[in-house]
């Protein structure tokens, strides 16, 4: 197995090094790590199979191979876009004194702006008002405050990018929209009824992963609020907002900065056939947040849920690669 692991790191890196184009080196990333028959993932299945006495090892050598070829292909695709942009003043110059011929095509809002501007409409009509934030945030908003303390494991969960400025030293681009939680309840007195809207980051990058992204996060803080309420919002909005025929269900999970947490599936049709599909994270707000921010948990209490604006698009049009919606292929924009 071990030697099989090693050919397996060896032949993927060497596809991926003369991997001419971006649809070459998709197709190498989906061969190695696609969801069902991906080549490492099938070796990574296999090792509960083993004998106790080989996993440890197996298991190490398949997890470096791993992130030995992820670093692979996100190397080549930087060295390609590279390619690409230097090669812009040939392929793609324009002459902008030149006076247009014909009709002039007006611009249209990105599909991801478009389900945004709905989600606000949507929510709005359920009460909520919309609160935007920073896209560069410090350690208490981003972390602290949501029930991460300094040593928290759950730190782990998110590769986060830092702030180098020495002035900005601690400061992260945002991971989450959650901070707006904390900074509008630091400013306002309970009840809340909001959603937050906007980019966050993270250093992620395949099919399904962007570095950035966009999240949409809401928060409801009343007197006895429960998860009946939460069900109710989160149902209401995706039947308006993703399809009629939604249905829900929670499945128990770990965010800090909720008590209980849940995972969050939406029942869907994909290609023909009805699918429970993750969408997002939920739960009620742990008091720990509420005490961060001055409210009494013992009178106020709520839930907060969010989910990826790219993900939501992706299923309700059923789009099978994120990054189309940030290559500017007017093909792919048009459609919408």
């Amino acid at each position: 197995m071990l030697q099989q692991i090693d050919e397996l790191e060896k032949s993927a890196l060497k596809k991926i090094s003369s991997a001419e184009n971006e649809e070459i080196l998709k197709a190498i990333e989906l061969e190695y790590f696609g969801r069902k028959s991906g080549k490492i993932g099938e070796i990574l299945k296999a090792i509960p199979t083993l004998e106790p006495k080989e996993r440890g090892a197996v298991g190490k050598a398949a997890n470096i191979a791993k992130k030995n070829v992820e670093a692979g292909i996100a190397d080549r695709y930087f060295v390609l876009e590279e390619e690409k942009m230097a090669n812009l003043e040939i392929s793609e110059k324009i002459d902008v004194t030149e006076p247009s011929i014909g009709k002039t095509e007006k611009g249209k809002r990105h599909p991801l702006s478009v389900f945004m501007l709905e989600c606000e409409h949507v929510f709005g009509k359920l009460g909520f008002e919309v609160a935007e934030g920073f896209e560069i945030e410090d350690d208490f908003h981003n972390f602290e405050a949501l029930n991460f303390t300094p040593d928290h494991p759950a730190r782990e969960m998110q590769d986060t990018f830092f702030i180098e400025n020495e002035e900005l030293k601690g400061y992260v681009l945002r991971t989450q929209t959650s901070d707006m939680q904390i900074r509008f309840m630091e400013e306002n007195k309970p009840p809340y009824r909001i959603i937050s809207p906007g980019k966050v980051y993270r250093k992620d990058s395949d099919a399904t992963h962007s570095p950035m992204f966009h999240q949409i996060e809401c928060l409801m803080i009343d007197k006895n609020i429960s998860l009946a309420n939460l069900r109710f919002i989160l149902l209401t909005a995706l039947r308006e907002l993703i399809s009629p025929d939604v249905d829900l269900r929670f499945r128990l999970s770990y965010f800090p900065f909720v008590e209980p947490g849940l995972e969050v599936d939406a029942l869907l049709k994909v290609d023909g056939k009805e699918k429970w599909l993750e969408i997002g994270g939920a739960g009620m707000v742990h008091p720990n947040v509420l005490k961060n921010v001055n409210v009494d948990p013992d009178i106020w209490n709520g839930f907060a849920f969010g989910f990826g604006i790219e993900r939501m698009v992706m299923i309700k049009y059923g789009v099978k690669d994120l990054r189309a919606f940030f290559e500017n292929d007017l093909r792919f924009l048009k459609q919408f």
